[in-house]
């Protein structure tokens, strides 16, 4: 029996690619989280930047908390089975009346990894609205992968910048409207954008990649994963540095060395040498 979803919830999720909403964190806890996130920023001179947005699960200790969750978790067995890994995370934070947007893409064309079989938590730390650039998802398109192009816009939030290179109809857009604390669920293959945040808050998400631990990383030479829920019989991934206090020394150092690796992989033939900032 599923453990936080219906079955018709995780038959929905079958046939469509997503599943929202998720009540996921209390309302006492996604303010804690944020406070540590803003806490963080205040003190390093702005909004968190380039490579300290990707993989933040291995930097912070608030991170690898929140991608252990529970309720998160039982969301996700139900879609991939009891044996989980945290694959990587990133923040997709858009400032106050921000131009930054997300092309109509679909998460799996740069990662490398063997299969399909992948589903991305994205957890609301502000609201997230139609006003403030929610996602949007286009239901069914999770069956197969499609050509896409890259466009390097300096406003959008995707790492090559990469977009569908076929028509999409805006109209068939489900917009992803969420609480503060509360989570959607999406395939890897999922046809999924925003908008930009034309409110006068920040619109703050964190995306976190969940992989069962069958799968491998079929492009580079190597990766990282952090289980976190289950046994890992395979050992495809050697294990990420799980942090007990934020920016730790042996966390800076892993996550500059992982960083380089995970560079290679998603922007292999564009000669890129870093995250965008």
């Amino acid at each position: 029996m599923p453990r936080m979803l219906s079955e018709a919830e995780v038959a929905c999720y079958r046939d469509t690619g997503y599943h929202f909403p998720i009540d996921a964190l209390s309302a006492g806890e996604v303010a804690a989280f944020r406070n540590k996130l803003e806490d963080y920023e205040a003190g390093s001179g702005g909004p968190i930047q380039g490579e300290m947005r990707h993989r933040s699960h291995v930097l912070f200790a608030w991170i690898d908390e929140m991608i252990r969750h529970p309720k998160v978790l039982d969301a996700v067995e139900d879609v991939l089975g009891p044996n989980i890994l945290c694959w990587n995370t990133s923040f997709f934070i858009k400032e106050a009346r921000d131009p930054g947007f997300v092309s109509w893409h679909q998460d799996a064309t740069y990662w490398g990894l063997s299969s399909s079989d992948v589903a991305t938590v994205w957890i609301a730390m502000s609201p997230a609205n139609k006003v403030s650039g929610c996602m949007k998802f286009i239901a069914g398109t999770h069956r197969r992968q499609v050509v896409h192009q890259d466009t390097f816009d300096r406003d959008n939030l995707l790492t090559r910048g990469q977009e569908i290179a076929v028509e999409v109809n805006e109209q068939d857009a489900v917009h992803v409207e969420l609480k503060p604390g509360q989570a959607s669920l999406h395939h890897v293959l999922l046809f999924h954008g925003s908008e930009p945040n034309r409110s006068d808050e920040r619109r703050i998400g964190l995306a976190v990649r969940y992989i069962p631990t069958h799968l491998k990383q079929a492009v580079g030479s190597r990766d990282w994963a952090t289980l976190v829920r289950g046994k890992d019989a395979y050992h495809h991934f050697e294990p990420a540095h799980v942090p007990k206090r934020d920016l730790e020394p042996e966390a800076l150092a892993f996550h500059r060395m992982v960083s380089e690796e995970q560079v290679k992989v998603l922007y292999r033939g564009t000669g890129k040498t870093a995250y965008r900032a």
